[in-house]
């Protein structure tokens, strides 16, 4: 058998034996759920049972690893699927809609999501004086990588440690730092270098978000938002819909409406106190753009929403994975 084949064959029963026991350890924490928090804040697990239609979601950056099954991420036209074989990666704030492709009661959907920190990649290409990658970059927010035994072996240790509470507040940060090592020697690595590079166009990009987030009620003045991230207004609209797949505009009107469905669906508001809190100045407009994004008016949808709730259907609105 030859040398190379050898070791793919190797290297994917390894993958498998490790994903094996992360189904596990998922499975077990997960029954009865959806989305799972743990004792760790970068660290959530999720469980679907169910194929689902396109649910939308607000990412954080992060790395979703699938364990079981098979997910899609959809960022404005552009699909990205992964499975156990193929891992995602956001590196900014994305509006988008996540879903199950593969998933049963017998063979549920498994996976966890793991935020990025990256300032612990900029210390780690500094400190360690890591060669930079010779591939070019892709340019958009949301990229597909390869799953190794190398880059998952750390997540199993790091579920390991849930278990371990008086060892968690020494050993998980070790872990966590570990993960971020192994995924600047991935196949994502041009992408990861690109993200923590101070003055990158996502880093700037990356900050106009933090601003639009903070400011989502005001009326968007580009040039303000454009100064904001330190680049001229053609640039920053050209980098904001290549990296985030929408305008400056639509990414304001997916956080207000984000937030005015928060509100009617957890805070008991009506439509026309939602859509004036949010930064709307006619309800009718307001129900429209809503209308539009979530695909029914208002109460409707908050309807259906609670009834979903109430009857624990398959993804909550606004899941991060």
């Amino acid at each position: 058998m030859p040398v190379q084949l050898h070791i793919e064959r190797r290297d994917m029963g390894s993958l498998d034996a490790i994903h094996a026991d992360l189904a596990g350890l998922i499975g077990g924490r997960t029954l009865g759920l959806e989305d799972c928090a743990t004792e760790l804040e970068s660290l959530a697990l999720f469980r679907r049972e169910a194929l689902t239609e396109p649910c939308a979601c607000m990412v954080q950056p992060s790395i979703v690893i699938v364990v079981q099954g098979a997910k899609q991420m959809l960022v404005g036209e552009q699909a990205y699927a992964y499975d156990t074989k193929r891992f995602l990666i956001n590196s900014l704030d994305l509006p988008a809609r996540s879903q199950v492709l593969e998933a049963s009661t017998d063979m549920p959907c498994l996976g966890l999501s793991f935020k990025l920190d990256l300032s612990v990649m900029t210390e780690l290409i500094s400190q360690i004086r890591l060669p930079p990658p010779r591939a070019r970059a892709s340019e958009a927010g949301t990229s597909i990588g390869t799953l190794t035994p190398e880059l998952l072996e750390p997540f199993r240790r790091l579920l390991g440690v849930l278990d371990e509470p008086a060892d968690m507040a020494v050993l998980a940060p070790l872990i966590e730092r570990e993960i971020h090592y192994r995924l600047l020697k991935s196949d994502l690595a041009p992408r990861l270098w690109q993200i923590a590079s101070v003055g990158s166009q996502s880093q700037r990009i990356a900050r106009a978000i933090d601003w639009l987030k903070a400011n989502y009620t005001q009326p968007l003045r580009t040039a303000e938002l454009a100064t904001q991230a330190q680049m001229s207004t053609s640039s920053l609209h050209q980098y904001f819909r290549q990296l985030t797949g929408m305008s400056p505009l639509q990414y304001q009107k997916w956080l207000r409406l984000s937030e005015a469905r928060r509100l009617m669906l957890n805070d008991a508001y009506d439509a026309a106190a939602a859509a004036f809190q949010v930064g709307y100045e006619s309800p009718s407009q307001f129900s429209r753009e809503y209308s539009r994004l979530f695909g029914a008016p208002p109460k409707r949808d908050i309807e259906s929403l609670r009834h979903r709730s109430f009857a624990g259907a398959d993804n909550p609105p606004d899941a991060a994975f």
